[in-house]
């Protein structure tokens, strides 16, 4: 795939061939990609990618701290319900979202009884940020479990008892000590919702496109597999770039990770 990346499609008897492909080194896919029209779709893609990872972050931390506190006989059960969504297929768990927030859905009836909407939930940025949200959540919660449950408790009393508020000793002990499991989360979200095609074609229709989209048309619809290639390549090289940033982040707080 990454030689086809410097690849065009092949010309036969003066006919372009909607199957072969010539390798011929060039870099015009590459070029083509940076495209006023592929950057704005790769930017939206980001903000999207980076609001999804946020709020997964905010939700998440509070999860993986309490299943933490919680007592030791709770803590396999509530594990498990924070992986029981891999048991069932992306597919049936995006198509439950839809049955959910569609105009005839499950949240409109109930918001009907208190004399609410219909609203319009589907088939826009919202549904695809509320979708990836829900589907890599556990991504998220499960290095941040195993951070802070290899915390060492004593730091936080420690912090509380020097008069420390439970938000100074929060903000400047707790978080600064599972910033390994915060960095390894981000990585483990952002990076599939930004390459993520499924959740942005079911929930957000043509009213949200993504980046993985595109790529994913490429392959099909446009039977164009060399420009395919080099969007897909482009992806790899920026998630290359966040893993040297996070090892570069390990090597800085002297190895200590998840």
């Amino acid at each position: 795939m990454w030689f086809m990346s410097f690849g065009e499609k092949a010309v036969i008897d003066g006919e372009i061939s909607i199957t072969e492909i010539d390798i011929t080194g060039t870099l015009a896919n590459y070029a083509r990609s940076f495209d006023p029209l592929y950057l704005t779709i790769m930017w939206k893609s980001i903000w999207i990618s980076a609001l999804a990872t946020a709020l997964c972050l905010a939700t998440a931390y509070p999860i993986a701290f309490g299943i933490c506190f919680a007592p030791a006989k709770w803590k396999p059960y509530l594990l498990l319900l924070i992986i029981l969504p891999f048991w069932i297929n992306l597919l049936i768990r995006t198509y439950a979202l839809i049955a959910v927030f569609r105009t005839q859905g499950y949240l409109n009836l109930s918001l009907g009884w208190i004399g609410l909407g219909p609203f319009d939930m589907l088939y826009n940025n919202g549904a695809v940020i509320f979708g990836l949200v829900y589907v890599y959540m556990p991504f998220m919660v499960l290095p941040l479990y195993a951070t802070i449950e290899r915390l060492d408790k004593s730091f936080l009393e420690a912090s509380l008892d020097l008069g420390a508020s439970q938000f100074t000793t929060f903000l400047k002990v707790t978080v600064p000590l599972t910033m390994p499991g915060i960095i390894s989360g981000i990585l483990l979200v952002f990076i599939p919702c930004l390459g993520s095609f499924l959740t942005p074609d079911l929930l957000g229709g043509a009213n949200a496109i993504m980046i993985g989209n595109v790529i994913e048309r490429q392959f099909k619809a446009a039977n164009d597999w060399p420009f395919g290639s080099a969007l897909s390549f482009l992806l790899m090289y920026a998630t290359f770039g966040a893993l040297a940033l996070r090892s570069l982040f390990a090597r800085r707080s002297k190895g200590v990770d998840i």
